[in-house]
């Protein structure tokens, strides 16, 4: 789970109703620090039943789902290498291309 982007979207929402920190720890019996902390991406330990009335009470929804398949530092040094010589093949073609147009003109 991305903390960070998490509490961006619970500051987002938060604000698109209209209510200050301390107005939504109020409403769901939590501190306001506590939602400064989610806001932040920074917070140590918050309970599955508190995110959800937290999200329930901004129009959020919490999604449980399968995680993306992590790479090894080999398999990502691989992906990288065929990306930037895919990238080098682009712009070697659009180079010789140019050349073309240009003594053709």
């Amino acid at each position: 789970m991305d903390f960070l982007e998490t509490g961006t979207l619970i500051r987002d929402a938060r604000r698109k109703a209209g209510l200050t920190q301390a107005e939504l720890a109020q409403r769901l019996g939590m501190s306001r620090a506590t939602i400064s902390q989610l806001e932040t991406g920074v917070i140590a330990e918050l309970g599955v039943r508190k995110l959800a009335a937290l999200c329930d009470r901004l129009g959020l929804e919490v999604v449980v789902r399968p995680q993306a398949t992590r790479l090894t530092l080999h398999e990502a040094y691989a992906r990288n290498r065929q990306e930037r010589q895919a990238a080098f093949l682009e712009t070697d073609a659009t180079l010789a291309k140019l050349g073309t147009e240009a003594r053709d003109g």
